[in-house]
């Protein structure tokens, strides 16, 4: 019996070594070598290098000169602790509801943008925090943009095409544009607006 103990004993310990000390070890110095940005949360600096945010975790932007993202479910929105859906069917009344206040809100807050607004505007992602959008769902706001911040519409859509990325490996996916990197970028070019009352800037969610 003490044999047979002692022999589970040392196997405990050299399984705990390996899985629990050595592996760990090993696959986060990989990580960190061969990916240190994405290995630590692919975060986001602005042009004072302060963090921001995460390129992989979507925020809230209110601010009229801000490109924003998509409708979220996750907590009171892009909570990366309550990541979920509405999990509303689409003969939700709830879901019918939110949309269309979605829609009013949209086209209030941008009247020189073109009918329809892409569906990206108005659909939730699965997670509630994804940080993307087509680009064709940027380049619709980029009338309130460029009014927001006084430039010409031209450049704003300059800045988009110039942040939108291409399919994964030419194939994979689809073409998107990072909503916080965009922000950031909107900023660099043109300079961050002044503060409004009530309205979320870049960084502070």
């Amino acid at each position: 019996m003490r044999k047979e103990i002692l022999i589970a004993l040392r196997a405990t310990l050299v399984t705990l070594v390996l899985t629990g000390i050595l592996y760990p070890l090993a696959t986060t110095g990989a990580a960190e070598a061969l990916f240190g940005d994405r290995a630590n949360g692919s975060l986001a600096h602005n042009e004072s290098g302060q963090v921001v945010g995460s390129e992989l975790i979507g925020q809230v932007f209110a601010a009229p000169a801000y490109v924003q993202g998509r409708p979220s479910a996750a907590g009171n929105g892009y909570d990366a602790t309550a990541s979920s859906g509405s999990n509303f069917g689409t003969t939700s009344k709830k879901l019918r509801d939110r949309a269309a206040a979605d829609v009013a809100r949209l086209q209030k807050e941008n009247p020189a943008a073109p009918l329809p607004i892409p569906d990206a505007l108005v659909t939730a992602s699965a997670s509630g925090l994804d940080p993307d959008l087509p680009p064709e769902a940027a380049l619709w706001q980029a009338p309130r943009i460029a009014r927001a911040r006084n430039v010409a519409e031209d450049r704003v859509r300059a800045v988009i095409e110039n942040r939108t990325q291409g399919r994964d490996l030419g194939f994979l996916g689809e073409p998107r544009v990072n909503v916080l990197e965009l922000n950031l970028a909107l900023d660099q070019q043109f300079g961050r607006p002044l503060p409004q009352p009530a309205t979320a800037v870049v960084g502070t969610r």
